[in-house]
C-alpha cells in the first residue's frame, strides 16, 4: 500500500502509495466510483476522520494554489500549499515532492505538494512552491522526494536535454544506454538546495520497480500519490 511512510515531525506525516493502493487518479479512464472509493479508504486507513486529501488538476505548469479549510473543487495547478490541510499529488514517473515547514508563532505547520515533471522542473514549480510557503511564514523547510523515473532510464532527444539543462544544469545526464537523458530527481534536489530546503528522502525509480505505476512502462497505467497530513495533535481547528 505504501512505498514509504513516516511521521516526519511531531504530528506530521508523509507517505507515498504504491500500486497495491490502486489507481488514485480520475483522468486515466478508470471507474470514477472506484477511484473515489479508494481515496476514501485511504483517508480512513490514515485516520483523517472527516477530513479529505485535496487533489489538483495537474497540467505540467508552475501554478501554486493556496488551499484553505474544506476546499471544494480541485484547483488547476501543479503545486498546493496549506496551513495543515491534507494534500495529495499524483504521479507515474514525474517527481512528487512533499514539503513541510514550521508555522509562524507555533501555529499549524505549512504543508505543500508539488508535481514536478519535465516542464514543471524547467519552469520552476518547485521554487515557486517554496516561495509561497515562506510568504505564509514557513521556516525550517524540509522536503521528501518520492519515487520517479531516474536519469538512467529517462531518455530524451538531445535538444530537449539541452533546453532543460540550460535552465536547471543538474538535470543533464546520460542514460544507462549512453543516450541523452534528464535526471529530474537530481534537478529537483538542486532547486531545493538552492532555495535552502533540506532534502530528507529521495525515492527510487518508478520504471525499475513494478510495484509502482510507470507511464513509460505502460501508457495505460494508473497514478500513485504523494501525501502529507497532520494527525489529531496538529490538525487545523
Amino acid at each position: 500500500m505504501f512505498s514509504w511512510r513516516a511521521e516526519v515531525r511531531s504530528g506530521v506525516w508523509v507517505a507515498f502509495t504504491d500500486a497495491a493502493a490502486g489507481n488514485l487518479a480520475l483522468h486515466v479512464g478508470d471507474d470514477p466510483v472506484e477511484v473515489l472509493r479508494r481515496r476514501g479508504w485511504l483517508e480512513a486507513a490514515l485516520g483523517l476522520g472527516d477530513r479529505n486529501f485535496q487533489y489538483m488538476n495537474q497540467v505540467h505548469g508552475n501554478e501554486v494554489a493556496s488551499i484553505g479549510a474544506r476546499a471544494a473543487d480541485a484547483p488547476t495547478a501543479d503545486a498546493m500549499v496549506s496551513l495543515g490541510e491534507p494534500l495529495a499529488v499524483m504521479v507515474a514517473d514525474c517527481v512528487p515532492v512533499i514539503l513541510v515547514g514550521e508555522g509562524a508563532g507555533g501555529e499549524s505547520p505549512v504543508l505543500a505538494v508539488v508535481h514536478a515533471g519535465r516542464p514543471g522542473v524547467a519552469s520552476g514549480v518547485v521554487p515557486a512552491a517554496v516561495t509561497r510557503m515562506r510568504e505564509l511564514g514557513a521556516a525550517g523547510l524540509s522536503a521528501w522526494i518520492g519515487p520517479s523515473v531516474c536519469g538512467g532510464c529517462y531518455e530524451v532527444p538531445e535538444a530537449m536535454r539541452d533546453d532543460v539543462a540550460a535552465r536547471v544544469p543538474a538535470a543533464r545526464c546520460t542514460t544507462s544506454r549512453g543516450t541523452p537523458g534528464l535526471d529530474l530527481p537530481a534537478a529537483v534536489r538542486s532547486q531545493l538546495q538552492d532555495a535552502g530546503v533540506r532534502v530528507e528522502y529521495t525515492g527510487h525509480c518508478t520504471l525499475e520497480d513494478e510495484n509502482l505505476f510507470s507511464y513509460r512502462r505502460d501508457r495505460h497505467t494508473g497514478r500513485f500519490a504523494g501525501l502529507v497530513w497532520t494527525d489529531a495533535r496538529t490538525a487545523p481547528r
